[in-house]
């Protein structure tokens, strides 16, 4: 996810889809970014430009609440190869396939699961959590007023595909000879 949108911001890139309106066959979508919004893209993610960007996805439901969105999002960027710090040309190529479920409701404090019966207790699905005590990182992302954002998910999936060493076609590192070799 790009520092923007961490922050809980507005997202850069916008496309909400009501998951109540996807038909049982499913939702195939493209989104295109327009101009501004592949500047501010490209600003946030440290390209010097994006001249395109597209995403093709697939909406399908999963269960009776639940969303899953697969596809692709491609684009065309200008990075600076950290060799030689010349600008190139470079296709991004990332797969989408995420999850989304409705919001969980909060876990109840560990004074009161006596409150709640055992059967809606044992029903909740639980809650995994990593050596560090965060939540399960696999766990489905989260359905917000009934709406998934397409482009946001466009965005961050674009984030994933860039790649933060970029060499321009052709180019190797060679490590200097020690003075004296």
């Amino acid at each position: 996810m790009s520092r923007q949108e961490s922050e809980h911001e507005a997202p850069v890139w916008s496309s909400l889809l009501v998951v109540n309106e996807v038909p049982p066959q499913g939702l195939d979508t493209t989104l295109e970014a327009d101009s501004s919004v592949r500047e501010k893209l490209a600003s946030l993610n440290g390209l010097q430009s994006l001249a395109k960007v597209t995403a093709k996805l697939h909406a399908a439901r999963r269960g009776k609440e639940g969303l899953h969105v697969t596809g692709e999002v491609r684009a065309r960027a200008t990075q600076v190869c950290v060799v030689t710090l010349e600008p190139f040309e470079t296709e991004i190529v990332e797969p989408v396939d995420v999850e989304f479920e409705p919001a969980r409701t909060p876990r109840p404090s560990r004074a009161e699961p006596e409150r709640m019966s055992r059967r809606r207790r044992d029903s909740r699905p639980p809650v995994r959590e990593d050596e560090e005590g965060m939540d399960d990182l696999d766990a489905p992302d989260e359905i917000v007023d009934g709406k998934v954002d397409l482009g946001a998910v466009a965005s961050e999936f674009l984030t994933l595909g860039i790649d933060p060493y970029p060499r321009k076609p052709g180019v190797a590192f060679e490590e200097p000879k020690p003075e004296g070799a």
